[in-house]
């Protein structure tokens, strides 16, 4: 693979994932669960992200690797059927992860072009398949153009929220707190935060990774929270809780509620949302799996690229058939609560993994955290675990 990616557009690689589809359809999924609790769902999810955002940051100018979980494991923890298991699972969550956005935009398609779900969704998939085959430059440089777009559209939701007459919920005194809902809607934020953790798979293929990759991992992070904080704010001011929940395109009413126009050209947008968050989660699985072909015997096919192209053919035409089939067949819900829980797991393993780098290696110049940051790091991510089965069982 080639080193052609800088820090831009690798900043707006990890915006584009994380300000996806996700929060243009999960708005209405926590809206629903913690009622106008929801912004502080999502700040619960920004504060949770913080610690394993700034253990991934420094490992990943340790380890600069594809299939960086694996490579942090190995290292930190000297577990090489856990560095490979990670792995496979972040290509399942990344593939589920994408499907689930896929689902979510061919929603808001939908309300644009009178098409069948199914033409909308292996349409779609199968057209970002090519760009992600083109090149990595090309795809990521277009999954850029799409994140401006994307960014714009939340810019436009927060002032039409912030325009329209607040719902009767909204006024002071606000309802007690449901934790359990609370800690649902946590879940759902945590999701749409995901993708930090997917800049450090573009390792092995950006420039100066020591430096540029903790770079983007925390200016993305940092920029989608605050967006999100923002929109999550302007959707439940302006529109009721179970209209939001009960919506498939829930930023939409956001803007007819506060604009008095149709939000036709916002779902528009929701679409590119959703072409950017599918694109960057086939690439970055499909380089997961090219990283295991490293560390893995049976798993060595994946590590082949095309030689006009430079891209693993093999792993992302798989990863995109994956994506599509599991776009039609489950809901955006439960893939997006599974995925999380899933990756709660894996980064409080990193988490660890950074624990036992420090201790076998200790600080080697560049971006370091304190000692106890991966410490802070595990016990925030199994602590939302249990939130989250717990708010489940109540």
């Amino acid at each position: 693979m080639k080193r052609r990616i800088g820090p831009v557009v690798l900043t707006l690689y990890g915006i584009g994932i994380m300000v996806g589809a996700g929060i243009y359809v999960l708005t209405g999924a926590a809206a629903g669960a913690a009622g106008m609790w929801a912004p502080v769902a999502f700040l619960l999810a920004g504060v949770i992200a913080i610690p394993s955002a700034l253990s991934f940051a420094e490992l990943s100018g340790r380890i600069p690797e594809a299939a960086g979980d694996s490579a942090y494991i190995e290292h930190g923890l000297g577990l090489h059927w856990l560095a490979v298991l990670v792995g496979l699972v972040n290509v399942v969550v990344g593939t589920v992860a994408a499907a689930a956005v896929l689902r979510g935009g061919v929603g808001y398609l939908l309300a644009l072009v009178d098409i069948p779900f199914v033409w909308g969704v292996v349409g779609l998939g199968v057209a970002l398949t090519i760009v992600a085959l083109i090149g990595v430059m090309e795809s990521l440089s277009f999954a850029a153009i799409l994140t401006l777009i994307e960014v714009t559209g939340l810019g436009m939701v927060i002032w039409a929220g912030a325009n329209a007459a607040p719902v009767e919920a909204f006024h002071l005194p606000m309802p007690a707190p449901e934790w359990g809902g609370i800690a649902l809607a946590t879940i759902f934020a945590f999701f749409a935060l995901i993708g930090f953790d997917d800049i450090v798979n573009m390792a092995e293929e950006t420039r100066n990774p020591g430096r540029n990759l903790p770079l983007a991992v925390m200016a993305s992070l940092v920029v989608t929270a605050l967006l999100y904080a923002l929109v999550s704010l302007a959707a439940v001011r302006a529109v009721p809780r179970e209209v939001l929940a009960g919506s498939d395109r829930p930023l939409a009413l956001v803007w007819e509620a506060g604009s008095g126009q149709p939000g036709y050209f916002l779902s528009a947008i929701a679409v590119a949302a959703a072409l950017n968050g599918v694109l960057a989660q086939i690439v970055m699985a499909s380089r997961v799996l090219y990283g295991l072909g490293k560390r893995s015997v049976w798993l060595t096919m994946f590590r082949r690229t095309n030689a006009q192209l430079g891209t693993p053919v093999l792993g992302t035409v798989l990863i995109a058939a994956a994506t599509i089939a599991a776009a039609l067949v489950l809901p955006v819900a439960v893939l997006a609560e599974g995925s999380t829980l899933a990756l709660l797991v894996v980064f409080a393993i990193v988490n660890a993994s950074l624990i036992g780098v420090k201790r076998k290696r200790g600080d080697e110049g560049g971006f370091t955290v304190p000692v106890w940051m991966p410490w802070l790091g595990v016990l925030s991510c199994l602590g939302t675990l249990a939130a989250s089965v717990l708010g489940r069982l109540g």
